[in-house]
């Protein structure tokens, strides 16, 4: 009989909690090797917690602990409860860093095990059907399969929260979902939290925004709003503010960053009588609604300051700008204001001067005491901590904050507040900053002045990358620790290559790729061979589930200094006689996937990168490469979250592209790719990038890119919906994907028609790639077969 393991989180054993707690000290220590604004001093101790406040912080650990535990766990070489030690090993550890710093406000139920929508999803029991759960506690045998899919059915769907990297699991509702209250991690967290000595503020998704990120489930019509089943969850939120108040708490945090989207006025109404109805339940409790990412509306300003039973909004006062206007015509006098004055998006340290300076603004229309010092948004998309970047030098360690950092600059910022600025930290942190605008590393004077192939109907081909075993990340890490000479490595990455040449040529694919074993990451590859980039040991940041990425830093301009693929793009060339594609990272991805500079416009910065990637594609096609795939799988991510500011960002973002590619010829074909996200709204921008083939997403949102094309959008070039889905490990059928081409065919024609899946295969493994390669191939000759039989 299978164990079913609730999501509930184990609460430790007090011993284990107390010396967690020591050890955790002992680690902000540590922090004495960094510059003086940076260092943890335990003086705080002895001064009562400032109005400071943390919107949420990663969750995978400073060196990836929770990655590798859920990974040994769905490996089947762990159990749950090893996994379940290391989860309360972190929330111990993150709770008692914050608490020591003197944060007044500390979050719980911010931790999860792949996703917070998720979680919500799991606390209302909104699971699909298909995942046969029959009642009771969610356990992570349904949770981890609406995740991740199982053998027998697919995953959720998952795309772009907003326009981060991070990726969450879209709920799926319909009129007749029975809610219930089936996961009490929220509960129980806050609880963990306090045997440890540490009350929190537990943080919930709000009922608007979980049910506006939702969407309708399969066989429900497409135009039935989840929004309508606003008073079906309602009850569950009770449940669990009930409970909430129970343990103790005294506040809670509602995150709602629908409210910085345009929102209609029916949609601002339901958010009134939402909160107005949870308002009896909420009595006796600190009520707190975030929003974050972005500017509020007038509107929307209005109707959140407005309603009863909140005590304080939170602001992103860092993109929000024109939030601060806002505030500063009228705030409540009876509220509080949580000022999102440092950068959770980014990892450049806190300009505390100016920062001190809008909050003394603000001092005169809030008061001191109704200030909160705060984050942006949740630290979950940042760096965990600096304190592990022993290989970055000095002067520009003294330019960054990662999330550990930014919890001792929230409350510096708060002490300074109320009188009690610590003078040496706030001078270091001023002479970091001058230090940065000064560097000679930071400007570059010489950067500031400076088609047809003959491939079959519905051509198959992959993404890029292949899997990374084990020996192979060991050759890079060899190489990268001089233990293997240049020799021994060229010649491993080139027997590599040799095996995904071979493998793919035996499966038939039609244009193949090398498969991408010289490389860690797709951007930070390339920025470790471009000018004014820096990179971190352990700066990661998590993307979905257990995936995290290393954002590089770009810190000064961008050029060239020689070409970074061309040797192994020629290499693979020479083993086929088929088309191998070029592999590059386009300007915008490189960007949006990076901690950018924030002295200087963004769109400046991608048209530095535009034109180092142009020389690479130009030297590519010189040495007999006539496909070049240029990924954008970024570009939906970055558009700005107001409608009024995406015309000038897809402007600047498309010209960015268009100049990677102006100067081949016309019979090299361009590529390029488009990851998770939602394109129907961008897919004039998408046309005018004149690609020859895009690459998109398409498995895991059930089609939805393919119902622009059914509303009558014209696309002329060659498109690849990908055709299953490489984030589960589930394979699929040759008989379900033929079904998928098949939809796919009935809006688009069989000539631009490509077959591919619907990402890169770097995370997933042989076992896993080769049959499911093998049924696409498969599927794809046995549609040929069908279409030539019919004319």
């Amino acid at each position: 009989m299978k164990q079913v393991v609730s999501l509930q989180s184990l609460a430790p054993l007090s011993s284990l909690s107390l010396s967690l707690v020591a050890k955790q000290k002992q680690k902000l220590l540590s922090f004495r090797f960094l510059p003086p604004f940076l260092r943890f001093t335990f003086r705080s101790l002895s001064v009562r917690a400032m109005a400071s406040h943390i919107i949420g912080y990663p969750r995978m650990g400073p060196k990836r602990e929770l990655k590798f535990a859920l990974e040994s766990f769905w490996d089947g070489k762990s159990s749950a409860e090893e996994l379940q030690k290391v989860a309360a090993d972190l929330r111990s550890s993150i709770w008692s860093q914050m608490a020591d710093a003197g944060i007044k406000y500390i979050p719980s139920n911010t931790f999860s095990y792949y996703d917070q929508v998720l979680d919500n999803t799991a606390m209302l029991g909104a699971v699909p059907p298909r995942y046969g759960w029959s009642g009771g506690e969610i356990g992570f045998d349904v949770y981890f399969s609406m995740a991740r899919g199982n053998a027998s059915v697919p995953a959720m769907e998952m795309t772009k929260w907003f326009d981060t990297n991070y990726h969450y699991i879209v709920p799926e509702l319909g009129p007749d979902v029975k809610f219930s209250y089936a996961s009490h991690k929220a509960v129980d967290e806050y609880k963990e939290a306090k045997a440890l000595g540490v009350d929190t503020v537990p943080v919930l998704i709000g009922p608007v925004s979980y049910l506006l990120l939702s969407k309708p489930a399969k066989g429900v019509d497409k135009s039935f709003s989840p929004f309508s089943l606003i008073g079906k969850i309602l009850p569950i939120y009770k449940e669990v503010v009930t409970e909430l108040k129970a343990a103790g708490a005294t506040w809670i945090q509602f995150d709602e960053p629908t409210l910085v989207l345009d929102l209609e006025s029916h949609q601002l109404q339901a958010f009134i009588d939402a909160y107005s109805e949870l308002e009896s339940s909420v009595s006796g409790l600190n009520v707190l609604i975030e929003t974050y990412f972005a500017d509020v509306s007038v509107e929307t300003y209005k109707t959140l300051t407005s309603l009863k039973g909140v005590a304080g909004f939170g602001f992103d006062l860092v993109r929000g700008t024109k939030t601060l206007d806002l505030i500063k015509s009228g705030f409540p006098s009876d509220k509080y204001l949580f000022a999102g004055v440092v950068d959770g998006r980014n990892i450049w340290a806190n300009d505390l001067a100016s920062s001190l300076g809008t909050l003394q603004a603000l001092d005169s229309i809030v008061g001191k005491d109704k200030i909160v010092v705060s984050t942006s948004c949740s630290l979950l998309h940042t760096a965990v901590d600096l304190v592990n970047e022993t290989k970055l030098d000095k002067e520009l360690r003294s330019w960054l904050a990662f999330a550990a950092q930014k919890v001792v600059e929230v409350n510096a910022l708060a002490k300074a507040l109320v009188g009690l600025k610590d003078e040496a930290f706030f001078a270091s942190n001023a002479m970091a900053h001058a230090s940065r605008r000064s560097s000679p590393r930071v400007t570059n004077e010489a950067v500031q002045k400076a088609k047809k192939l003959n491939l079959p109907l519905l051509p198959t081909t992959t993404i890029g990358s292949f899997p990374q075993t084990m020996d192979l990340r060991r050759v890079r890490r060899e190489y990268k620790a001089k233990k293997i000479s240049e020799y021994d490595y060229v010649d491993a990455i080139k027997e590599e290559i040799n095996k995904v040449v071979k493998l793919q040529e035996e499966l038939d694919i039609d244009v193949l790729v090398h498969g991408e074993p010289e490389r860690n990451d797709m951007v930070e590859y390339f920025g470790e061979q471009l000018s004014g980039f820096a990179f971190t040991l352990n700066g990661w940041v998590q993307s979905y589930g257990s995936r995290c990425v290393k954002p590089p830093i770009i810190y000064g301009d961008v050029s060239r200094p020689k070409a970074m693929t061309v040797f192994w793009s020629s290499t693979a060339q020479s083993m086929t006689k088929r088309p191998m594609k070029g592999m590059l990272t386009g300007p915008v991805t490189i960007l949006n996937w990076s901690f950018v500079r924030n002295d200087q416009p963004r769109h400046e910065t991608c048209y530095q990168i535009a034109l180092a990637i142009k020389d690479e594609v130009e030297d590519l096609e010189k040495a007999g490469i006539t496909v070049i795939q240029i990924d954008e799988a970024a570009l939906r991510e970055g558009l700005p979250l107001r409608k009024s500011e995406q015309s000038f960002y897809l402007e600047w973002a498309v010209h960015s592209f268009r100049i990677t590619n102006c100067g081949v010829k016309d019979t090299t074909q361009i590529h390029t790719h488009m990851c998770y996200s939602n394109f129907n709204d961008i897919i004039r921008s998408i046309i005018d990038m004149d690609a020859d083939v895009i690459t998109i997403e398409n498995s895991r949102s059930d089609e939805k890119l393919l119902s622009v094309f059914r509303e009558g959008v014209k696309y002329g070039a060659g498109i690849g919906p990908g055709v299953y889905d490489i984030h589960s490990p589930r394979i699929p059928s040759s008989e379900e994907i033929a079904d998928g081409i098949n939809k796919m065919l009935a809006v688009l024609e069989s000539n631009i028609l490509w077959v591919n899946p619907d990402c890169g295969l770097k995370t997933r493994k042989y076992s896993q790639v080769q049959p499911a390669l093998s049924n696409m191939v498969a599927a794809a000759k046995l549609i040929r077969t069908q279409l030539a039989s019919t004319k």
